[in-house]
């Protein structure tokens, strides 16, 4: 609900912005357009950082005892790791 909402408000800063452009008005045109695509772009990379995966093909992922309140959405946050890549990821709980 939220996310849809916050699209909503980056198109509407998008269409003002062209509007504002079909009238010559170029700066704040510019600044709205910039705007908006930032909106746009950090709402779909918020979906993108906290994404269930696999991981890479055979990894083991072993449940750690470290946990923490991401700063930005507030959710507990579980971290996973793999002995064999030694990666680690972080997962909502």
């Amino acid at each position: 609900m939220l996310r849809r909402l916050v699209l909503a408000i980056a198109l509407l800063l998008a269409l003002v912005s062209l509007w504002l452009l079909s009238q010559r008005i170029w700066a704040p045109a510019a600044q709205l357009l910039v705007i908006a695509v930032l909106i746009f772009l950090g709402t779909a990379f918020e979906r993108w950082r906290y994404r269930k995966d696999a991981g890479p093909h055979g990894a083991q992922w072993q449940h750690t005892d470290e946990k923490f309140a991401d700063p930005i959405s507030g959710e507990e946050m579980e971290v996973q790791y793999d002995p064999v890549s030694g990666e680690r990821r972080y997962v909502r709980r």
